[in-house]
């Protein structure tokens, strides 16, 4: 499907006020063509003529048609608007939920910036071109055409002569589509860059002010501010070398007109109500003429737009629903992974890893950092789909599955721990938000925040900065925990939960965490010892790989990597112990 096609079947929803705006359009803009008419009798009739009778008349007609003709281009305009409004909110809508269908892949390869101008600017090109742009069209060239008729009515050569100025027209609108529709795109991919660019630094700003880097980023964001200015002087260049070229053609109409118009009439060819005729017709020449540069503008912009967010659009994700998926409400929760490969752009990631757990069993996973745990948990919850091998969730492939329930059952507290700018209740209740209060207060205690969100001026109502700005990297740890256990999951995911809260507080949650977790399948990934060492089975990572498994007891006998690290962090060196593998 091309971008025009797609960009048709949103504009085909309000093809009912579009039909009826455009019908409106063609009556009103084809009734242009009788002041000028009654204007030319007049002259004949009733100033050369002395028919005064007839000036009553003729005045009624011109007044009438004028209010008749503004009103109705004013009902015109607003269904347009109407039209364009409607075509913006359902494309808007679309778009949206087509990014939140894309997978990791896709916004790992896409900026936030470049995003959110598909939804911003891009998207406002759209309503000018359906409120403005075909309204403007249609319009000037009903105008044309009927003025070239009523003159050819009038005058045969008179309209020929007109018609000798339309070929270099055509030459000239075809020169400056061919120029500036590349110019357009250029512009919207610098916008893109610009937007991404201070998306990102309003987000970072606590880093640059850190770091003192305020007049750094001032020169980064000159620069590339610079390229979006350029790129639009650029594109302007090239529609302001046309604009004036049909603004002369306009005025060679006028020429046309009063040099060979006048010879016709002085030769008594026409009369002079016909010359007066013609000249009221002029303006319905001149005007598409003058126009004709500044639509092409619109228009060409709005190609590089709709471009940019079809192309956005169109991306297909790479996780995908199977077509017959296994619909499962409540899963048990015993997972396995076999023989389980995971590679990136040909970069290996995940090698062979392959372990079974229960339901209502606990693994912990511990290893350096780009061992690969993360990953191993983003393959569960098919945040990315393995190259080979498979993970079963009872017994079925999780690629057969509906992912959407999959994840329904599966309670996730993040590395990256992101809060909704909302209250702290809301945040909690972010999988469940008619769940009762009474719910979010009994998991905000299970994760050790309830003490510090009474504390707060606001409690559970307290308002958190975008990101969780305003709290600690504890709280905001102990409230994307709370938020993960509000959802009674079937398998609870602890991606690094506690780094940032002291040993007393981890030694509570843990605690409260085992009265919660008897029926659920619960993986802790850290890099303490103390996270991990009362899991049923521990698994030690690295550089993508499973090199030792087993409990606390048996890891710390082995002598390997685990008991150098449970050494390092309890203070027990042990020089006899085994050598520990390079990492």
């Amino acid at each position: 499907m091309s971008s025009f096609k797609w960009f048709g079947s949103f504009l085909g929803k309000h093809r009912g006020k579009m039909i009826v705006g455009l019908s409106i359009i063609l009556v009103v803009s084809a009734m242009s063509v009788i002041n000028p008419k009654v204007s030319g009798f007049i002259i004949d009739n009733v100033i050369v003529g002395g028919k005064l009778q007839y000036l009553g008349i003729c005045m009624a007609i011109l007044i009438g048609v004028s209010v008749f003709r503004e009103g109705f281009q004013y009902l015109a305009q607003m269904l347009f608007e109407k039209s364009s409004q409607g075509v913006l909110f359902d494309m808007r809508n679309a778009v949206y939920r087509k990014l939140l269908r894309e997978d990791f892949t896709f916004y790992n390869e896409n900026r936030a910036g470049d995003l959110m101008s598909r939804q911003t600017g891009d998207m406002d090109a759209v309503r000018h071109f359906v409120a403005f742009v075909i309204y403007n069209v249609f319009r000037n060239c009903v105008w044309l055409v009927a003025a070239l008729v009523m003159i050819f009515f009038v005058n045969v050569k008179l309209a020929v002569a007109f018609l000798a100025i339309l070929p270099f027209t055509a030459l000239f609108v075809w020169l400056q589509m061919k120029e500036v529709g590349p110019a357009f795109a250029v512009v919207r991919q610098c916008f893109s860059s610009l937007n991404s660019y201070v998306q990102e630094n309003i987000a970072a700003n606590r880093v640059v002010r850190a770091f003192a880097k305020e007049r750094f980023e001032l020169n980064r964001f000159e620069k590339e501010n610079e390229a979006y200015r350029q790129s639009e002087i650029k594109a302007s260049k090239i529609w302001k070398k046309y604009v004036p070229i049909f603004e002369f053609m306009g005025t060679v109409i006028n020429v046309i007109l009063m040099v060979y118009g006048g010879f016709l009439a002085i030769r008594g060819e026409m009369s002079m109500g016909d010359f007066v005729t013609v000249n009221g017709y002029l303006w319905m020449l001149t005007n598409p003429l003058r126009m004709l540069g500044w639509l092409i503008n619109d228009a060409l912009r709005f190609k590089a737009s709709i471009d940019k967010i079809y192309g956005t659009y169109s991306v297909e994700p790479g996780i995908k629903l199977p077509e017959h998926p296994v619909e499962k409400t409540r899963i048990e929760g015993s997972v396995e992974f076999d023989d389980v490969d995971y590679s990136v752009n040909g970069e290996e990631i995940l090698h062979g890893v392959s372990f079974k757990v229960d339901k209502g069993h606990s693994v912990g996973i511990i290893g350096n950092t780009g061992s690969g745990k993360t990953t191993v948990m983003n393959l569960l919850c098919r945040f990315y789909d393995v190259s080979s091998g498979s993970i079963k969730v009872d017994g079925t492939d999780i690629r057969e599955m509906n992912m959407y329930s999959l994840r329904e059952n599966i309670g996730m507290a993040m590395q990256d721990v992101f809060l909704f700018s909302d209250t702290i209740e809301g945040n909690i209740a972010y999988g469940d938000p008619e769940c009762p209060f009474e719910k979010v207060e009994e998991v905000a205690k299970l994760a050790d925040a309830d003490g510090f969100i009474r504390q707060m001026p606001d409690g559970y109502d307290t308002i958190v900065g975008e990101r969780g700005v305003g709290l600690s990297g504890g709280q905001k740890q102990r409230i994307s925990l709370a938020r993960a256990l509000l959802k009674n999951p079937s398998i609870i995911i602890l991606d690094d939960t506690t780094s940032a809260v002291d040993m007393e507080t981890e030694t509570q949650i843990q605690h409260a965490l085992n009265s919660v977790t008897k029926d659920r399948t619960l993986f802790v990934i850290a890099y303490r010892i103390s996270s991990v060492k009362d899991c049923d089975q521990i698994l030690v990572m690295n550089e993508g790989r499973i090199i030792e498994r087993g409990t606390h007891e048996e890891l710390v006998k082995m002598g390997g990597y685990y008991a150098s690290v449970y050494n390092h962090q309890y203070g027990q060196f042990e020089p006899e112990s085994k050598p520990v593998p390079m990492l």
